[in-house]
C-alpha cells in the first residue's frame, strides 16, 4: 500500500475510534444529563474552551511536536471527557469539557496539516493536480470518520434498550414534545426516564476503551510526516512570539473572503449544535424514549457518511456552487418541515426521515467549506483553519447555549435566519473569487506559491 494513503487511513480509523465513542456521548449529553441542564452546559463549556484553544494552542503544539504526537496527546483529552462522565456532575463534567475543549482545535488542526501534506506530497511525486488529491484524501477521511456515528450510536441504542424501564408515553406527554416544546424537565418524565447506573457504565467502559484504542492506533503505526519534521526544526530556531501566533488568527480577518465565510463557518456550529443538542431531546427522546437516540442518529452519521465521499469525488465535476445549493435546499426544507410536524410515535419512519436528509446536506457543509478554506487561503492555511474552527466552535456555543432558555421553534427560526445570511455572503465570496480572476481561481493565481509547507497545516 502506498505510505501516504496508509498514514491517511491510519488517521482515519484513529477519529473513527476515537469519535465513535464522543459522538454517541455528545448525541445523549441533552438526554443523560438533563438535570438542570448539564449535558448542554457542558457542551457550551467544551466548546467555548475551542475557542480559546483555536487561538494560541495548534500552532504551538504543531511545531514543539509535530502533527503525530499532537493527534496523539489531543486524543487523550477526549478520553479524559468519557471518565468525566462516569460520575457526571458540574464538578466532573465541567472541568472535562474544559480539558477536551483544549484538545480540541490540535487535533483537527494537525489532522489537516497532516492529511494537506500527504497529498500534496503524494501529487507532486505522481505528477497530479495537488488540490485534487487532498480533496481525495479529505473524502476517504470523511467516509470513514462519519461512520463514527454510526458504531457510536448503535452501541448507546443496543445498552441503552436494555433498560426494563420501557411504559408507553402519554398523549398528554406527547403535547410537549416537538417545535413548541414545554421548557420544563418535569414534562414528559416516561420519554425521558435515565437509563440504570450500570448500564450507563457499561456504555461509558466502551466509550473509554474505543478512545484508548485510538491513541494507540496513532502512536503504533502513523509515520512522522518528513515535512511536518523539517519545519518542526526550522521552527525550533524561527519560533513566533506568544502574541505573535495568538494573533495570527486575527490577522487573518484582515482578508474581506474570511469575514464573509464567518456566518457559513458558524452555521455549521449551529446546524450540528441543533441536531445533536435539540432534535435528539425534544423530538426523538421526548415522544420515542432515549433508547431510539442511536437508532435515529445512526441514519444521520450514515448519510453523511456516504455523501462526503460521493461529494468529494463529484465536486470537481459539479463545482461547489451547486452543491452548496442542494445543502440550502435540503437544510431549508427540513427547518420548515420541523416546525410544522408535531412528532408521534405512530410516524416512526419520519424520525429517521429529517436526520437523513440532515446528513446529505451536512456533508456538504463539512467537506466543501474545509475544502473552501483550503483553496481560497492556500498560503495561510494555519490562520484560516484556525478562523474555521474558531467559528464554528462559536455557532456550537451558542446554539448549546441558548438550548435550556428558548423553545425549539426559536431555534429553528435562529436556524433558519443564519442560513439565509451564509448564502448571502457566501455569494459573496464567489462573486469576489469570480471578478478577480475570470475561468480561474483567485487562489490559485494570487497565492501559487509551490509546494505545500508546514504553514498551510491547520
Amino acid at each position: 500500500m502506498e505510505r501516504n494513503l496508509k498514514n491517511v487511513l491510519v488517521i482515519s480509523f484513529g477519529f473513527l475510534l476515537l469519535f465513535t465513542a464522543y459522538g454517541g456521548l455528545q448525541s445523549l449529553q441533552s438526554s443523560l444529563n438533563s438535570e438542570e441542564g448539564l449535558g448542554v452546559a457542558s457542551l457550551s463549556v467544551l466548546y467555548a474552551a475551542l475557542i480559546l484553544s483555536s487561538m494560541f494552542l495548534p500552532p504551538i503544539l504543531i511545531k514543539k511536536l509535530g502533527c503525530k504526537w499532537t493527534i496523539a496527546i489531543s486524543m487523550c483529552c477526549y478520553i479524559a471527557f468519557s471518565l468525566g462522565n462516569f460520575y457526571a456532575s458540574w464538578y466532573t463534567l465541567i472541568p472535562t469539557s474544559v480539558i477536551l475543549g483544549l484538545g480540541g482545535a490540535p487535533l483537527w488542526s494537525a489532522k489537516c496539516t497532516y492529511l494537506t501534506i500527504a497529498g500534496a506530497s503524494y501529487a507532486e511525486k505522481a505528477g497530479k493536480n495537488a488540490k485534487d488529491i487532498i480533496n481525495q484524501y479529505f473524502g476517504v477521511f470523511f467516509l470513514v470518520f462519519q461512520s463514527s456515528g454510526i458504531w457510536g450510536n448503535l452501541i448507546s441504542s443496543l445498552i441503552l434498550s436494555q433498560s426494563s424501564t420501557k411504559e408507553e408515553i402519554s398523549e398528554e406527554d406527547l403535547k410537549c414534545c416537538g417545535a413548541y416544546n414545554c421548557l420544563t424537565d418535569t414534562t414528559n418524565t416516561t420519554g425521558s426516564a435515565k437509563p440504570s447506573n450500570s448500564l450507563i457504565y457499561t456504555l461509558l467502559g466502551v466509550y473509554t476503551a474505543s478512545g484508548v484504542l485510538a491513541v494507540l492506533l496513532v502512536i503504533m503505526f502513523l509515520d512522522q510526516i518528513k515535512s511536518d519534521q523539517a519545519e518542526t526544526e526550522k521552527g525550533k530556531q524561527e519560533a513566533p512570539s506568544f502574541w505573535s501566533t495568538f494573533l495570527a488568527t486575527f490577522r487573518h480577518l484582515k482578508d474581506k473572503r474570511q469575514c464573509l465565510l464567518i456566518p457559513l463557518t458558524m452555521y455549521s456550529g449551529f446546524e450540528q449544535g441543533f441536531l445533536s443538542g435539540d432534535y435528539t431531546k425534544v423530538y426523538v427522546t421526548c415522544a420515542l424514549g432515549i433508547q431510539y437516540v442511536g437508532y435515529v442518529m445512526i441514519c444521520f452519521a450514515a448519510v453523511n457518511s456516504l455523501c462526503s465521499l460521493l461529494f468529494g469525488k463529484i465536486s470537481q465535476f459539479t463545482g461547489r456552487k451547486l452543491l452548496f445549493a442542494l445543502a440550502t435546499v435540503t437544510n431549508t426544507a427540513c427547518i420548515i418541515a420541523l416546525l410544522l410536524w408535531k412528532p408521534h410515535p405512530k410516524q416512526l419512519a419520519v424520525f429517521f426521515v429529517f436526520p437523513a436528509l440532515w446528513g446529505l446536506s451536512d456533508a456538504v457543509w463539512q467537506t466543501q467549506t474545509n475544502g473552501l478554506y483550503g483553496i481560497l487561503f492556500e498560503k495561510h492555511k494555519e490562520a484560516a483553519f484556525a478562523n474555521y474552527r474558531l467559528w464554528e466552535s462559536l455557532g456550537f456555543v451558542i446554539a448549546f447555549g441558548y438550548s435550556t432558555k428558548l423553545q425549539a421553534y426559536i431555534k429553528l427560526y435562529i436556524l433558519l435566519s443564519v442560513l439565509v445570511l451564509s448564502m448571502v455572503t457566501y455569494g459573496a465570496v464567489e462573486y469576489l473569487e469570480a471578478k478577480s480572476s475570470p475561468g480561474t481561481p483567485a487562489a490559485t493565481k494570487k497565492e501559487n506559491g509551490g509546494p505545500v509547507s508546514q504553514e498551510t497545516c491547520m
